[in-house]
């Protein structure tokens, strides 16, 4: 580069062209990266409880690599015959009711009493940058220190169906990796609810008093899928709401039919924050797993889970083979381009491009 500065004019003066840019990175590092552990040898390590080797697994079950589902799917066979020995315990609640922090408070307590626990947070991906955050640790401060714990927060990368078949998955490699109890956090109150509820044996609804929310006691949806409710932030001036609240609940849960496991749902209050009413949560969890095994209720749910995701792998299987076949591909970018000049209706336009395709299937 010319320096002006160095012109004759300017006697006395003179600029140094200086260095080349140098690269931001040493050109002779060689990454070094560890093989892919064999199946055998990765089940190996999870069934003695190696950390490293079950979150190398769950690696595999969330990856959109098809050869690392085959993978993953030959690990989850292995581990099968050793899951199933486990509470597994769903969580949700409005944002801000103090799931993740709660959480922390509930996991410890858990494992006072001998065992480890498993925390599947699912974490709500950007639509526009279809990043995560993925900062659940961070707020179960205590319990992500704590060595029998194992928190995996997941992105939920838009696709809820997607997201909840490989949090069912990883349910079995942390059974398998001894972990006896599971919560599974969920992204808040929506259509998450009835996927994480077909996968847990108890539902545990957190809210909030004095934030209207005490007025869907009366709305079915959630309600009808909760096993207890618990009422957060029981403490100080708000001890007086969050009775009130629970009384309410109360009255909205005897307008419902009894439930198909004959258990009358509970709502208790509590502080998470100054850990207040937790050993009696725990009591009302316990009761519930007495009643269910005493009329042979947690088999029938847990067979009919089983059912559940059989069906729903096949759903999910079914839509993968149609947008990952090529043809499908070129044919569909097509008709979008009609519909969108209004050439064909939607309706016309999905039944010819599943008819090309089901015929593709018959020869």
């Amino acid at each position: 580069m010319e320096h002006p500065e160095n012109d004759s004019q300017y006697a006395g003066l003179t600029v140094n062209s200086g260095v080349t840019s140098q690269p931001t990175v040493n050109p002779y590092f060689r990454p070094r990266r560890k093989p892919m552990p064999s199946v055998a040898e990765m089940v190996e390590g999870i069934l003695r409880g190696d950390i490293t080797m079950l979150s190398r697994a769950v690696t595999l079950v969330e990856s959109v690599n098809p050869d690392h589902y085959a993978l993953a799917q030959e690990i989850i066979e292995k581990c099968l015959p050793s899951s199933g020995r486990s509470r597994r315990i769903g969580i949700t609640g409005v944002p801000g009711a103090g799931k993740s922090t709660s959480i922390d408070i509930f996991g410890r307590h858990v494992l006072s009493r001998g065992g480890k626990l498993a925390v599947l947070a699912i974490d709500p991906s950007s639509e526009r940058t279809k990043g995560s955050i993925l900062g659940d640790k961070t707020r179960m401060e205590k319990l992500s220190t704590h060595p029998s714990a194992f928190i995996r927060p997941s992105p939920s990368a838009g696709s809820l169906g997607g997201v909840a078949r490989k949090t069912r998955e990883t349910i079995v490699l942390c059974e398998a990796a001894g972990y006896n109890n599971i919560f599974v956090e969920t992204v808040g109150v929506g259509q998450s609810e009835t996927a994480v509820h077909s996968m847990v044996d108890f539902f545990l609804l957190i809210q909030l008093a004095g934030t209207g929310d005490e007025l869907q006691g009366i709305k079915r949806g959630i309600m009808e899928m909760a096993d207890g409710i618990v009422i957060n932030k029981a403490d100080g001036d708000n001890v007086g709401p969050a009775q009130l609240a629970q009384a309410q609940f109360r009255s909205a849960l005897r307008l419902f039919p009894p439930t198909e496991s004959g258990w009358q749902p509970e709502v208790l209050t509590y502080s998470g924050y100054f850990e207040l009413g937790i050993p009696e949560i725990w009591d009302m969890i316990d009761r519930y797993f007495a009643h269910v095994d005493a009329n042979g209720y947690f088999e029938r749910k847990r067979m009919q889970q089983a059912r559940y995701w059989m069906y729903e792998t096949i759903d999910e299987r079914l839509r993968r083979d149609f947008y990952d076949d090529p043809a499908i591909a070129v044919e569909l970018a097509g008709l979008e381009q009609k519909v969108l000049a209004n050439r064909v209706s939607s309706f016309i336009a999905a039944r010819d491009i599943l008819n090309r395709y089901f015929a593709t299937r018959q020869k």
